[in-house]
């Protein structure tokens, strides 16, 4: 007999982890004691850089500190992408999951911090 029982992701367990890794990777904000550290990287587009070191400062506290995820723009419920105003500009940013530093494929259990790598990228909407 094989085994055909398909891993389910628990949404809510991977909007924490996000929230927890958005936070740590924007704010500094450490994880809670007993979490797990989440692996992962922060990068931003040549676009978000080009606006200069204060920009991309506000648009890391800005990103740090979101705490709405309105169902339309987070239908799967992972708190992984989201919107932000910075003087006056649209700023995005997206978590991905991979399963490995070497971003080769997605996560098959993006709730699992050993099996998950994140990388959160903050971007213009023009990047897109």
């Amino acid at each position: 007999m094989t085994d055909t029982a398909e891993y389910v992701t628990e949404p809510a367990k991977v909007a924490a982890q996000n929230d927890a890794f958005r936070r740590n990777a924007c704010l500094a904000i450490p994880y809670a004691p007993g979490d797990p550290v989440l692996m992962g990287q922060l990068v931003a587009t040549q676009a978000i850089h080009a606006k200069g070191m204060p920009f991309v400062q506000a648009s890391l506290a800005a990103i740090g500190r979101v705490t709405d995820f309105p169902a339309d723009n987070d239908p799967d419920g992972f708190h992984d992408f989201g919107a932000v105003e910075v003087d006056w500009t649209t700023v995005w940013f997206k978590i991905d999951t991979y399963d490995g530093s070497d971003l080769k494929y997605g996560s098959e259990a993006p709730d699992d911090p050993a099996r998950t790598y994140r990388v959160l990228t903050i971007l213009l909407p023009s990047d897109w």
